[in-house]
């Protein structure tokens, strides 16, 4: 118990005269402390808008469906261009087929008929709408990633006998219905057919990706679904644009897309070239580049707190000069190397301590003003918050320990007759 006592006395008389020399040059200890609290605030900053990035990026990428696969029909000479992908190459057996047998790895499918331009005109009454139309099955819902608001889906008896239903986005139906009334009952016109609203979708928030510009044009929300036979009858044709398939795995996409390919390609004898993509591939590429710039970041952030470190050795060696006198004496009387070094260790500790709180504040400030200039719920990283404050730490004890290590070994008469 004793040693304890001891133990917490030395350290408290190391903390006082520690925050003794500090105040006795405040500018010098103050210019130290801010230059850790900005590494550290840099690297809190960091850690904040990475993680909430990534978060939000990945909610929003996950109402797209996280399984989802995409098979798309290329030009006749099977080189892929991506200005032609709408076109034939599927129809309406490669459906029948796909049901019965067709994919180990896919879970289910949808054809997607979508019609560009604004095809056909929407309306009810005088009402209309600009919303996209696509022709889909009784699966496309849950590929979707999709919830209802209110009503149903179309079911495979609406799909088989090509029943003139509609499921619409929140935006279609507060365009054509305004927000009091249910849609769900009502008749729209699509051109010169009546569809019977039997669904709407519940709104997906997909304000980040738009805002980075990475969902190419597409709005959920504004969107009117109608089973794709009824759209090949109105059409007249039996054209399929792609298909939107779901992997069993999120692991598997990839073989799923291989998979469908093939598939595709064997029962139209080759004549056509197939390309595939997956959201697989989309989180890969944006765990990428989120990486990629969280180490750009912390890379500034550490070299902010290289900056500070070497100013607290700047302080800590100008103290020791300043003090050598000093350290003559009190190893005259009896303090042991130790005893000095930890004295010298602790302003150093002392400076990146506070430097480190300085800077976690700093930190959390930047991330609550990021949320509300952004609207985006960024919320402060307190893991990184623990690892900038520990890391400061770190830094003032290896700035601080080669001076203070060269004072602990000042011989104590040269120290004596220092001018």
């Amino acid at each position: 118990m004793s040693r304890f006592f001891l133990s917490w006395r030395f350290l408290r008389d190391g903390l006082e005269q520690a925050a003794i020399a500090l105040a006795d040059n405040r500018l010098r200890s103050c210019l130290s402390v801010l230059g850790v609290a900005v590494g550290v605030a840099a690297v809190m900053a960091v850690g904040t808008i990475s993680q909430g990035g990534r978060r939000l990026i990945f909610e929003e990428l996950e109402t797209f469906g996280l399984r989802s696969v995409w098979v798309f029909r290329v030009n006749e000479d099977k080189k892929p261009d991506s200005t032609r992908r709408y076109g034939t190459g599927f129809d309406n057996v490669d459906m029948d087929l796909m049901e019965t047998s067709c994919c180990a790895s896919v879970r289910r499918f949808s054809p997607v008929l979508q019609l560009k331009d604004r095809q056909f005109l929407i309306r009810v009454v005088s009402m209309y709408s600009n919303a996209q139309i696509i022709g889909v099955n009784h699966h496309y819902l849950d590929i979707n990633n999709d919830r209802l608001a209110s009503g149903r889906f179309f079911s495979p008896d609406d799909i088989a006998k090509r029943r003139n239903l509609a499921v619409i986005g929140p935006a279609v139906a507060a365009d054509l219905f305004g927000s009091a009334r249910d849609p769900v009952g009502h008749v729209l016109r699509i051109g010169d057919r009546k569809y019977t609203v039997v669904g709407v979708t519940e709104k997906k928030s997909r304000d980040f990706l738009s805002s980075i510009g990475s969902i190419g044009g597409q709005d959920s929300n504004n969107q009117v679904l109608i089973p794709y036979t009824s759209l090949q009858q109105q059409l007249g044709n039996k054209l399929i644009h792609f298909i939107h398939a779901e992997s069993i795995t999120l692991d598997r996409a990839d073989a799923a897309a291989l998979e469908l390919t093939s598939f595709f390609e064997r029962r139209h004898q080759h004549r056509y070239a197939y390309k595939s993509d997956t959201m697989a591939r989309y989180i890969a590429t944006a765990e990428r580049i989120l990486d990629g710039v969280s180490i750009i970041g912390l890379v500034a952030a550490s070299l902010c707190l290289l900056v500070g470190g070497l100013g607290i050795m700047n302080v800590v060696s100008t103290s020791v000069l300043e003090r050598t006198r000093e350290i003559g004496l009190r190893k005259a009387v009896g303090a042991t190397e130790q005893h000095i070094l930890f004295q010298f260790l602790m302003e150093s500790v002392l400076i990146s301590t506070l430097g480190g709180l300085l800077g976690l504040l700093a930190g959390t400030l930047i991330g609550v003003g990021l949320a509300w200039l952004t609207a985006f719920p960024l919320t402060p990283s307190w893991q990184m918050a623990l690892l900038g404050l520990m890391v400061s730490i770190v830094v003032g004890l290896l700035s601080g320990f080669i001076p203070a290590k060269r004072a602990a070994r000042l011989r104590p008469v040269l120290a004596l007759r220092y001018e």
